[in-house]
Order: C-alpha cells, then structure tokens, then sequence
C-alpha cells in the first residue's frame, strides 16, 4: 500500500473577478439595503414565482394576447414583496419586444410602488442560446459543445447568449448544466458535457466565462449571471429516470461530481441552482452537509443558492422526508437555501416562513444571510442603476456572425464513427435515398430547451434547414428522394405527424446508389424523456433491416440527445456520423461533412454502449474488463462498448511519435510541474484537425483506480504532411484522487501517461514515479 500525502488546494472565491474591495463594498451595500427591511419584505425576496402566476390572457398561435396582470403583478411584488420571476408564459419563447415591455412593467412596480425599491432579478433557462427568446441564435446543446474537444466554443455560446438574453431585458441565466453525464439512460445528459469531470470543467468555465466575462462583470450590459447546475449528484439516479434517488459514496461523489462545480466556482459564477432529487436518502434541498458544509464552507462558494422548480414543496409532497409544507420550508431553509423557486403559491412560502422566524424555528440571522446574497447579486448585475435592456441597443442581435459561431460548433462536434472502405465523403451526382423520421425534423437536430420547454414548438420559430433540405441543397435535389419511412414510436400522433411510409421508403433503397439513414430521438427534457429501454426503437430499427437487406451502401446518421443502443445494426450499415444536437445549422453542417467540404473531427464525450446492460464510463476499474480464458466459463461481463470514449475518425490520417516527458519522477510533496511532449503529423491528403489526448493511469493505489483518466486535451489543425509538437502540464494533484476518508490525496508509486486519440486507442506511454 502506498503512503499519502494530504494535498491542500485553496479555493479563491470570485477568482479573478471582483476585487476584494468592491466585493467588499458590494456586501458591505447588501448589508445594508437588507438590514432596512421588515421581515415580510426580506422573506418576499426570498420568494421566485413563474410569470404565469402574474399573466393573463390566451396563447394561440399566431395571434396571442398572453400580458402580465397588473393586480397580480402587484399584488405579488407589493403586498408580498416578490423580489424575483422567472419562465416564459405558457412555456414559449416570446419576442424581444415583449419580453422588454413585460420586464419594464415588472422593474416599475418593483421599483416605485413598494416601500424597499428593490428591482426584480428575471431568470430563465437559455439553455444553448436564447432559448425563450423568438428569433435569437440556437445553438448545439452542451453534449454536442463537448464532442467539438474545442473549448472556444463554449466561450462564443456564452457570449452570444448573454448578449440576446440582455436583449430581451434579462440578466440570470440558468446555466450551465454541470452535471456529470456518466448514464445514457438519464433523459438529461444532453445538457451536459458529458462523462469526463476534466471536460465538464474546462468546457464549464469557458461557458460561464462567456457569460459573466473574464472579470465576471455582470453589471456589463452584454454579460449576464450565470447559474451552475444542479448542486450536485443528480445525473446517475439508481433507475436512470429523472428526479429518483441517487446512491453515491461520498468519496465518488467528491472525485467525480464536484470538480467541474468547484471549477464554476473558482471562476466565480454567480449563482447554483441544487439537484432536484436525493443522495443516500437525503433530499439536496435538505441537506445542511451539502449546500452548507460542502458547497459554502469548503468549496467556498460565495453567491446565491436558488431551487428548482417547487422543490421545496417536493420536500413534503415527493420525497416525503418533511412532515408538512411548513416543515419542508423549514428544512430547505435551514439547510442553506435562499432562494425558493416556488412557483405558484408564494402567499404560503411567505407567511409560513415568516411563522418559522417568528416562532425561532428559521434563526433571523439564516434570513439576513440569505437576503444579503439575493440583494449583492443584484447590486452585481447592476439592476439597482440600469433595470432594464432594450433590444435596440443589441443590432447584432441573430447576426450572421452569431449564425456563423452556431454552425461552426456544430460543423466542429459531428462524430465520424464509422467510415467502411472510405464511403464518405459522397461525391456529387449519385442517386441517395434519404429516410427515417430525423429527415425533416427540427425537434430531432436542436432537442428540448428550444423555443419551449420541450422543443416541440421549433418550427413556430425556425425555418433553417432540415437534413433533408440541407442535403438537396448539397447534392442537388434531382439527386435526392425522399420518404419518412417510420415515425419515432406507435403513436397514432407520431404516425400522423411524419407520415410513415415503411414499404415505400423500403422499395426506394433499390432504385437509389446510397441510402442516408436519419434516425435517432424526437426532442424531449427531463421527466418525459424517461425510458424503459435505451435501444433505438423497434420501428426505426427494423426500418434500417429492411434497408439493409437491398443490397446498398447505408450511411446511418444519428440525431439524438443520448447515445441510443444500435448494436442490431451497427455492424452492417457502412458508415456512421454522429451529430448529436447540432443545433439551428447542424443539418447544413452535416451535408458539409458528407460532401468534404468540412473533414470531421468531433469526438466521442461519452462511452457509447452497445448493450443496456452494459453501461459504465471509460474510468471503469480493472475488474470491469475480466477476460473469459479459453475453455473456462463463456460469460458476457467484459467492458465491450460499441465506442469508446474520445474517438472519432477523419478523412485524414495522423501519426504521433516523439514523446518526451521532462520529468521521470517527482518527490510526492513537491509543487514542480511535468511536461510531456509529442509530434503529431497529418499523413493524409487533406487538412484537418485532431483531438490529441493525454490521459494517466495510476497502476497500483490504496483504493482501487481507475483504469484511465483523462487529464488534458488539445484540438490541433494540420495540413497535409504538416507536423505540429503538442504540448501538456501537468502537476501532482492531477495525479491525486478522494480516498476513503474523504481526503484529496497523491501517493507514491508508479503511474501511466498515455497520449492517445482515444481513451482505447494509445499511440505513445511514459513512465512516471512519485516517489515518498
């Protein structure tokens, strides 16, 4: 067994923000403007209702004549002195006209009809892009951000969405989703970055920095406050379905699902928004251990904490882990709360808080401490000075460059996985079949959190290019047929909606030179996109047998949110692409990547599994990947994914020799860095870029260790022949893991540095000793 050594990091609150004095001042101000006001007021600041609480009016496009309800508006925000609204009426992105007048009659109440004068801080969830916000620029969703391996991307999304969301008068994002993605069945993984914890934060932070901006400045009438999500463990619930019950061991907990939080949180974001569900029995929004222990005390988050959707009430209505509503608010509030997205019944969260102080159940120092940090975070945003935006101050408002970023990620993000005797790309003039439900749908390339909640509404605001269209554009339309084929379920809805024509599309495979197979997810968030089953449905399946079975060349592309088993047809379709949710341009991106004009160069930000019994991330253990022997026991037990984690193809090939590290050992104690280098060379014809990969393995530690993790990336193009030297730092602490006393630690031994251009595909190893 190893010796450890405790390794201490500090964490600097509002890194490379604020600086202390204005911090200081700010607290100093919130202080302040709090310590005047009566207990009803601080507890209505406390209080975040949705819009439809204060609306009136019908919704039915194309006319709506959906407005906020003054008496409403001010009883909400002056009898109970509401201090914050978030959502979209109806769940529907309105224009920026709209949202400007709605958001001005809230600060005009706020700030002139109630005692305090203390603006209201709109939130809404503009997810990848302006989500509720007609006519801004769409986005990939994160999963796609991360298969870019480029992080600039991440950086321009938040950019552009900080810039059209202040358009639309609001200041309070909620995002990014910093969610570990490490299960396929989990409906929401899309939101995220994917598996790696090392991606999850380097890709976070350029998010959120692309928000807030470098000195994390939300008073900048371009940036706004960002808000990380959801605090914490909420991706891996033991059944896979959204909102149950995750069972996580504390050290897992901490070595996984904290680091791309405690990276937000150095960069300073602003606000964090806790993980509806529960860990180990005990409800997030419950626990004093994780919101206040962990995330204010030792991560050293300083900024506001805010529910999600009415999840103190789920306290008592859901989990059942508090006796009544009046418990629940007690619980939630004491545990590190303070912010309660309600959202409907604010007159019982107000008075049966007030009750909780009067009655010393909710100290009145919880209730200062938490109006402190809703009153500093809208002194931050400026609110105070400025309440409101207006979209004529924001002319490049879904300009052609915001365009351009957009269809730049998604070209960056499509995943070649596979590439039989170099199909792709296709040459102009061939007769192609394009089929399957994906073909024509909007839904399928951008997912949920586009234009509604659940992005059923896309083509009410998009009238960008659908695969089929992208691709006659490509090709020619005289080259292109077309028929559905089958819709995504059984569903009489489905089946009216994408016209199933199952024979027709089968008949047309054998008039046609190469089939474009688009299948994959219809849109969906959260709670009803739950599955029973993560195969590709029977439908599309037997849609892809059927074709298969003429004779032609099958190019399989996938438009999905989660990695759909497709092991059935995996084997026998020529080529593969992946475009995740690319987004309002991935279909014209797609086409270019079939035609050449863009070589692909997205990589895998997940481990695609070919069975649903067969699910475990890249940083399994040894014991995941158990060998049957020859002549012992047949068992289907080894770690045997469709793909791996980090991989992807080109129409290029690359070549990497040449590694050197500077360091072959290092005393365990020490602070001094390591760097590896290595060559890497494009011995193809054509330009193109490269994801090179540098991960570690601990070979021998006093728990068991990961396999493999990765530890550094970097994304580098090359012209044909061209060679460039990649180089990566690295210190001991990224050597380090949690060990069974919750402890970040690193010991002596020796450990693995693999470059690679996937988890499963190492070119070049070094030794390296910590040595006691």
């Amino acid at each position: 067994m190893k010796k450890g050594i405790l390794i201490m990091t500090t964490t600097i609150a509002m890194a490379g923000g604020l600086s202390a004095q204005n911090k200081t001042d700010l607290e100093s101000k919130a202080k302040e403007i709090a310590g005047k006001m009566t207990l009803a007021e601080k507890v209505g600041q406390m209080a975040q209702i949705s819009i439809d609480a204060v609306c009136e009016g019908e919704d039915t496009p194309p006319s709506s004549t959906m407005k906020l309800d003054m008496d409403k508006l001010r009883d909400a925000v002056v009898n109970y002195h509401i201090g914050s609204i978030l959502n979209s009426p109806n769940v529907r992105a309105r224009s920026t006209e709209w949202w400007n007048k709605a958001v001005e009659q809230m600060q005009e109440v706020a700030m002139k009809e109630t005692r305090i004068k203390v603006p209201i801080v709109y939130g809404l969830d503009q997810i990848h892009g302006a989500t509720y916000t007609a006519g801004s620029t769409m986005f990939p969703q994160e999963i796609a951000l991360a298969a870019t391996w480029n992080p600039a991307h991440a950086r321009k999304m938040g950019e552009i969405t900080a810039y059209e969301t202040r358009a639309s008068n609001v200041p309070w994002n909620f995002s990014p989703v910093l969610d570990l993605g490490q299960d396929p069945r989990w409906a929401r993984q899309y939101e995220g970055f994917g598996e790696d914890p090392y991606i999850g934060s380097v890709f976070g932070v350029e998010l959120i920095k692309g928000y807030e901006g470098d000195n994390n400045n939300i008073a900048d009438p371009a940036k706004v406050g960002a808000c990380m999500k959801h605090f914490l463990g909420y991706s891996v619930p033991v059944s896979g379905k959204d909102r149950t019950p995750a069972f996580i061991p504390e050290n897992v907990l901490l070595e996984y699902h904290v680091p791309a939080f405690q990276a937000a949180v150095d960069a300073g974001v602003a606000s964090v928004m806790i993980n509806s569900g529960s860990i180990n029995g005990e409800p997030v929004h419950g626990s004093f251990k994780l919101l206040t222990t962990l995330l204010k005390e030792k991560m050293g988050f300083k900024g506001m904490v805010v529910t999600d959707w009415q999840d103190i009430e789920n306290l008592y209505t859901r989990e059942r882990s508090a006796n009544s509503h009046k418990d629940a608010i007690k619980q939630a509030i004491n545990a590190g709360i303070d912010m309660s997205m309600i959202p409907y019944d604010y007159e019982r969260f107000c008075g049966m808080l007030t009750e909780l102080v009067n009655e010393g159940e909710v100290p009145m120092s919880r209730i200062d401490d938490a109006v402190t940090k809703i009153i500093e975070f809208k002194l931050k945003l400026g609110l105070f000075e400025t309440p409101n935006t207006y979209a004529k101050d924001y002319p490049e408002f879904n300009s052609r460059e915001f365009q351009q970023a957009s269809y730049d990620a998604a070209a960056d993000a499509i995943t070649l996985l596979k590439n039989e005797d170099n199909i792709l790309p296709l040459k102009k003039g061939a007769k192609i079949l394009v089929t399957g439900p994906n073909a024509v749908s909007r839904r399928a390339l951008n997912g949920g959190w586009t234009y509604s909640w659940q992005g059923e509404k896309v083509n009410e605001f998009l009238s960008t290019n659908t695969l089929l269209t992208a691709i006659e554009q490509t090709f020619g339309k005289e080259n292109i047929s077309y028929v559905p084929g089958v819709s995504y379920t059984d569903s009489i809805e489905y089946r009216t909606e994408y016209k199933d024509r199952f024979e027709e599309a089968v008949s047309a495979a054998k008039n046609a030179d190469y089939v474009i197979l688009c299948l994959g997810e219809n849109s969906y968030c959260e709670k009803p996109g739950d599955l029973d089953d993560i195969y590709l449905n029977e439908l599309q399946t037997e849609l892809a047998q059927e074709i298969l079975k003429q004779g032609k060349k099958v190019i399989l592309v996938l438009s999905e949110g989660r990695p759909r088993v497709i092991s059935k047809i995996a084997g026998k379709v020529n080529a593969i692409v992946q475009t995740y949710l690319p987004g309002a341009y991935g279909a014209d991106a797609l086409a270019d990547v079939l035609i050449g004009k863009v070589n692909p160069s997205g990589k895998l930000p997940y481990t695609y599994p070919a069975f649903p019994n067969s699910i475990a991330p890249y940083y399994h253990k040894y014991s995941e990947e158990q060998k049957a022997n020859a002549g012992a026991y047949n068992y289907e037990g080894d770690f045997n994914p469709e793909f791996h984690f980090g991989f992807g193809l080109s129409y290029t090939t690359f070549a990497y020799s040449n590694v050197k590290i500077d360091k072959t050992s290092l005393s365990k104690d020490s602070k001094e860095s390591i760097t590896i280098t290595i060559d890497v060379t494009n011995t193809g014809t054509v330009e193109g870029k490269e994801a090179v990969q540098l991960y570690s393995s601990d070979l021998y530690a006093s728990i068991i260790p990961d396999m493999i993790r990765l530890r550094r990336f970097e994304k580098v193009s090359l012209k044909p022949g061209e060679t460039k030297t990649v180089s990566f730092n690295l210190n001991l602490n990224d050597l380090s893991f949690i060990n069974l006393q919750n402890e970040r630690v690193v010991e002596s031994g020796d450990f693995e540095l693999k470059v690679g251009t996937s988890s499963a595909d190492i070119k070049e190893k070094v030794l390296f000793t910590v040595t006691d």
